[in-house]
């Protein structure tokens, strides 16, 4: 329990905590130790060297290999919803806010929630919408949603990626704000809601926003969506996921509890620092640090989205997908 409440701490905006080392594990103890020793710190700079020395194939310092597999996710989940409406095929109706499909309600958990305060009173079919999501999102692992499935995070990834390489030229740099401004804005998106009568978050959201562009044609809200990949591009990388979305958090409260679980194995891990670099929310990777992990095997936080770039990047499989509580691999 201490775990998840700590891994609940760090998606409100805490920072990670970093443990006395009377409190680490036994065996982390002992591996800490061991890495220690003289002819093993030789030994692991050597492999960091080798694999640094290996060619990159991108200049985001991973393959595509992942990247192909939530990217055709994102394309073929939100086609189904424009393939529905424009050829009348009823497979799945309405657009990611809420939905049927195949006669099942769908409801996101924050327009629910958004919603249900707003007017005061709850809809029997928002309860069963909520439920439905609810229990895949659990089962497949909280922010999963993020990356396999937002469209706005797919073309918040081109911009990162754009923002990278000009950051690797020195012609800008990332400014980054206090993460818990996400919690503090969920909070107030709840009250304005409750004390408006009005969903506020709804009109500003570009997942929903983005949806309902592809599936019924764009308007003026586009504009807010352009001003935000700018500002994603040259000031702020992913400013609207890290510090504004309160869509992320609510999937992530089902991310501290999920069976689906990336898992890291300290006995494993260089240290050197590659999953952090392409990690979309590096702050749940803090225990691949020297000396910081305090136990042999841990899960990764409820803010991890799951997009497995940390899993291919990693020279050694320190990292991997597992279900919680097995030890088997996914």
């Amino acid at each position: 329990m201490r775990g998840i409440g700590q891994s609940l701490k760090v998606l409100f905006g805490a920072a990670p905590r970093k443990q006395k080392r009377e409190e680490f594990s036994k065996a982390a103890q002992e591996m800490h130790a061991f890495k220690a020793q003289p002819e093993q710190k030789k030994e692991r700079i050597a492999k960091i060297r080798e694999e640094q020395a290996e060619p990159k194939l991108s200049f985001t310092h991973t393959s595509f290999k992942w990247r192909k597999w939530r990217w055709a996710s994102i394309i073929l989940v939100n086609l189904m919803f424009i393939v529905s409406y424009h050829f009348d095929v009823q497979l799945v109706e309405g657009a990611l806010t809420a939905s049927r499909f195949v006669g099942f309600h769908m409801a996101d958990l924050n327009s629910a929630l958004q919603l249900t305060l707003a007017h005061k009173h709850i809809v029997i079919n928002l309860v069963i919408g909520v439920v439905t999501v609810g229990i895949l999102w659990w089962l497949v692992g909280g922010r999963t949603f993020c990356s396999w499935v937002c469209p706005y995070h797919l073309l918040s990834e081109f911009t990162e990626m754009i923002h990278l390489w000009l950051a690797s030229k020195g012609w800008i740099k990332d400014h980054p704000l206090d993460r818990r401004m996400r919690s503090v804005l969920y909070v107030i998106f709840a009250l304005l809601a409750l004390i408006t009568g009005y969903t506020v978050f709804e009109s500003i959201s570009v997942v929903g926003i983005v949806s309902r562009a592809l599936i019924y044609g764009g308007g003026v809200a586009l504009t807010w969506v352009g001003f935000l990949l700018f500002i994603e591009v040259f000031v702020i990388r992913r400013f609207w996921c890290r510090y504004v979305c309160p869509i992320g958090m609510t999937y992530g409260f089902l991310g501290s509890v999920s069976p689906v679980v990336v898992e890291y194995t300290l006995p494993d891990c260089l240290h050197e620092g590659e999953c952090r670099k392409v990690c979309l929310v590096p702050h749940v990777l803090e225990m691949t640090k020297k000396n910081r992990a305090e136990d042999v095997a841990l899960s990764v936080g409820a803010d991890c989205t799951r997009c497995g770039m940390c899993v291919e990047v990693c020279p050694t499989g320190a990292l991997n997908f597992k279900l919680r509580g097995t030890g088997g691999l996914l």
